[in-house]
């Protein structure tokens, strides 16, 4: 579990710079409920973590999905860039947040897992700061 806490801790990292106190109490329930609903290994939490996307099974698809709609990033497989600038123009730049949007924003994968695993992939490779 704590591995877990780790890799949404560097989600948080990537997507709100330093989260605070409160936003990280609600990374780790966000963190449980999703573990829970998509059963990950605590495997896959690492190679994420360390930012190996090689051959992602639909469960770890779908964690980052989950992740990214508790967040408020996505809805319903779909990303909601108001919402991206609004919680990350401050902390990383609007014009940062912008860039990422105008390279990520356009991603359709096979089903809202695949597409949330592919803009996790896409923010963290387009990334200013490290994720």
């Amino acid at each position: 579990m704590k591995l877990l806490i780790v890799l949404i801790a560097c989600l948080a990292v990537a997507l709100a710079a330093k989260p605070t106190g409160e936003q990280l109490e609600a990374i780790q329930k966000h963190v449980t409920q999703c573990t829970e609903q998509e059963g990950i290994t605590k495997e896959q939490a690492i190679n994420m973590r360390q930012g190996n996307f090689d051959d992602p099974d639909q469960k770890l698809k779908c964690f980052a999905n989950c992740m990214l709609e508790k967040i408020g990033l996505m809805v319903d497989g779909q990303l909601k860039p108001d919402a991206m600038l609004e919680r990350l123009g401050d902390i990383e730049g609007a014009d940062n947040v912008k860039a990422i949007i105008a390279k990520c924003g356009t991603i359709n994968g096979a089903d809202k897992c695949d597409t949330g695993h592919q803009y996790f992939v896409c923010f963290h490779k387009n990334r200013a700061a490290g994720m």
